[in-house]
């Protein structure tokens, strides 16, 4: 049963007959009877079926919450026996928002120090897309806001207090101070990532909050295309402290801490609540305690 669980599992991620099947390494034939099958054994109809997939009846959506729980529990087992039997390997993937980036390598570097034998994929998401790929399985991990939005039935680690800075020319308006407000940041051309973004949603909060209007010069999902036009000492930003500190913005732009109110909010590791975790996952999460606990990140 449980292959023709993760046929369902692929189904709800990929909204496709046709993709799921290629995700799971079958034919479309071959996940559709064996989604059939799932129905038969059940006695419940799990699909809304035409010409396309068109989404999952009530028991559809039960039995899709089972899965979840069924096959997670399933590839731990699995792989904890395999780790009894040849030491902790595998691979993992990990999504995290633009904004913590950055800091990943201090969890992966540490790690595969201890485990060797261990791979990673690092993705970049936002952060429903991070709890959505946790929730579909498709990822071991995620690296998000914990305290801003709902995070749903996760575990979490907390890494560290993001804070906030002016990126601003330094023969600009405010190229000389030391600190500034919110409502001052909001007076300077700003680019800024796009609104999907939490971080983004959480500037513009700021922003509002103190009275600015919010209408950035320039939009972009990647912080490297808004990096490299802050670097240009021709255009403002206003982004993470942990990520000027870690990449740096040239000696033409200055960084500028911005109170009042001086805004903290938390990122961490989430993952999947589920006891025991996988291996893989619970040396993640004791890398990320031991990080935390060394208190390095930029408040």
């Amino acid at each position: 049963m449980i292959d023709k669980l993760e046929f369902l599992i692929a189904l709800s991620r990929e909204r496709h007959f046709g993709r799921a099947a290629e995700v799971c390494g079958v034919t479309q034939p071959t996940l559709s009877a064996g989604l059939k099958q799932l129905e038969g054994e059940l006695g419940v109809l799990l699909v809304a079926r035409g010409s396309r997939f068109q989404g999952f009846t009530a028991e559809g959506e039960r039995v899709l919450d089972w899965a979840r729980r069924i096959v997670g529990d399933a590839r731990a087992m699995r792989q904890e026996v395999d780790a009894l039997k040849r030491g902790l390997n595998g691979h993992l993937t990990i999504s995290a928002i633009p904004t913590a980036l950055s800091m990943v390598a201090a969890l992966t570097t540490p790690y595969r120090a201890r485990h060797p034998n261990v791979t990673f994929t690092i993705l970049s998401r936002t952060s429903a897309e991070v709890l959505q790929e946790l929730e579909d399985l498709a990822i071991d991990a995620g690296i998000s806001y914990l305290d801003n939005e709902p995070l749903g039935r996760v575990a979490t680690v907390e890494l560290y207090r993001e804070s906030y800075r002016l990126l601003t020319a330094a023969d600009g308006e405010f190229g000389k101070r030391e600190r500034i407000t919110w409502a001052e940041a909001g007076r300077v051309p700003l680019c800024l990532l796009t609104p999907d973004m939490q971080n983004r949603r959480i500037i513009d909060q700021l922003l509002r909050g103190a009275g600015a209007e919010v209408a950035p010069t320039l939009v972009s999902n990647s912080l490297q295309v808004l990096l490299s036009h802050v670097r240009t000492g021709r255009w403002s930003s206003v982004m993470p402290s942990i990520l000027v500190e870690t990449l740096g913005v040239g000696e033409r732009v200055r960084s500028i801490p911005i109170a009042e109110p001086e805004v903290h909010h938390l990122v961490g590791l989430v993952v999947p609540r589920r006891e025991p975790q996988t291996p893989l996952v619970a040396a993640l999460v004791a890398e990320a305690r031991r990080f935390a606990a060394r208190g390095i990140a930029p408040a």
